[in-house]
């Protein structure tokens, strides 16, 4: 049986085609002339795109479950119209050997409701330091190496992670930190920082290891993504290193395209690593997303429990949820706003990733049928409380927003469809 997904406004670059879309067996195939036994779904001419990838999310399992579960944030995900998400590896057992990683991969295969992409550990124990993994033995099972949550301080040590992740074809997916640059700050050292006596993080933190890591890339031919930008400088050095036609690409994410230093609240959904930067910094970020500099938006969605971010700027981890709003937000601040087009923002947000990291589906025939369906001319306000993630710390509360998600389908099946 095939079902036929019907009256859709398909996105095709930057119009709509009126159409319908055809899926069995999990994949997209030829309409053709409508069996009587076809199942048929009526989509109201709302939007359909390519269903939405994010390569950086924390899903907390195994290891935390009282943050995230894998059931929970795969259903939130889908929500937010993402049919692949790629997971993080700060978890417990950290997925650094094939044993540890099966631990996750089995609650995968067992409660996610969306296609659930893990990334292995750069070093043992996902500590930034001292033994690399087999990169080998974990390549055909990850989607990339990561150490998210720590950079790699030694240079010599990153240098051979990146000779060997070379020979597996997967990139290094890094999160960019000098240790002794922090001097124990947890926010951006700005304006807001020395104001309101908080211990600030340096813009160099982020940028410096970002520069070094490109020249490891340059020398060794690695594929290399940076994680979260956030700093002018790390957006103009991933622009210096695209114009050498080296392998380098970059993430930044909506807190920092929507707001900064200057929204900060004395609340614990407001901080986040790196931190929301300067004005000048956000209006870097916004040109690299109009460029072509920057090519992925990811939600670093970190959850965590209520009561870890009751306690306010300086006390609480770092980390906001985003995944169900993320979409909604760009369009209506970004699209609406014509900073940048529908186009763009779905280049962003679902065709690049898939282009880097070698992610199958979409809408095309013989494609996986992975798609999300959208209603643009809907009006809501962001309400944590709703939301399927058990982290429910955004700073994005109380945002009025125009579009939602109406229906999310990942591999032929419906992973979400609005009430």
């Amino acid at each position: 049986m095939k079902t036929r997904y019907t009256n859709a406004r398909i996105l095709c670059g930057e119009s709509f085609e009126l159409g319908s879309l055809t899926v069995e067996n999990g994949r997209v195939v030829e309409g053709g002339e409508p069996a009587a036994e076809d199942r048929v779904v009526d989509l109201g001419g709302r939007v359909l795109i390519p269903g939405l990838v994010d390569v950086h999310v924390h899903l907390r399992e195994p290891g935390f479950p009282q943050k995230e579960t894998i059931l929970t944030g795969t259903a939130a995900a889908a929500r937010g119209g993402y049919t692949t998400v790629c997971s993080m590896p700060n978890l417990n057992p950290a997925p650094d050997t094939p044993e540890t990683l099966e631990v996750q991969r089995e609650i995968i295969r067992r409660d996610a409701c969306i296609e659930v992409l893990p990334y292995g550990c750069i070093t043992m124990g996902q500590k930034g330091a001292g033994e690399l993994v087999d990169f080998e033995a974990l390549a055909d099972k990850v989607v990339g190496f990561s150490d998210d949550g720590r950079g790699v301080q030694s240079e010599e040590l990153m240098c051979e992670a990146m000779h060997r992740v070379a020979a597996t074809g997967r990139p290094v997916v890094a999160h960019c930190e000098v240790d002794e640059l922090l001097r124990g700050g947890y926010i951006h050292d700005g304006e807001y920082c020395r104001t309101h006596g908080h211990r600030g993080i340096c813009s160099e933190s982020e940028w410096r290891e970002v520069e070094r890591d490109i020249e490891l890339a340059a020398r060794t031919g690695c594929q290399y993504h940076v994680c979260h930008v956030s700093t002018r400088e790390s957006v103009e050095l991933v622009r210096r290193a695209k114009a050498r036609g080296l392998k380098v690409s970059c993430e930044t994410a909506p807190h920092y395209l929507l707001l900064t230093e200057n929204d900060l609240k004395e609340e614990g959904r407001f901080k986040m690593n790196p931190p929301l930067r300067s004005i000048e910094d956000r209006k870097a970020l916004i040109e690299g997303i109009q460029d072509g500099t920057i090519e992925v938006v990811a939600t670093d969605h970190a959850p965590h429990t209520a009561e870890e971010k009751s306690r306010g700027l300086e006390k609480s981890p770092m980390g906001i949820v985003g995944i169900e709003c993320a979409f909604p937000l760009l369009y209506t601040y970004l699209v609406k706003k014509g900073v940048i087009t529908l186009g763009r923002l779905v280049e962003l947000m679902a065709v690049n990733p898939r282009r880097l990291f070698g992610i199958e589906g979409g809408i095309e025939v013989g494609d996986r049928a992975d798609f999300t369906v959208l209603d643009l001319d809907c009006r809501s306000v962001i309400d944590p409380s709703k939301f399927l993630s058990k982290g429910h710390s955004t700073p994005f509360e109380g945002w009025s927003v125009e579009a939602e998600t109406y229906m999310t389908v990942a591999g032929g099946r419906e992973a979400y469809r609005a009430e």
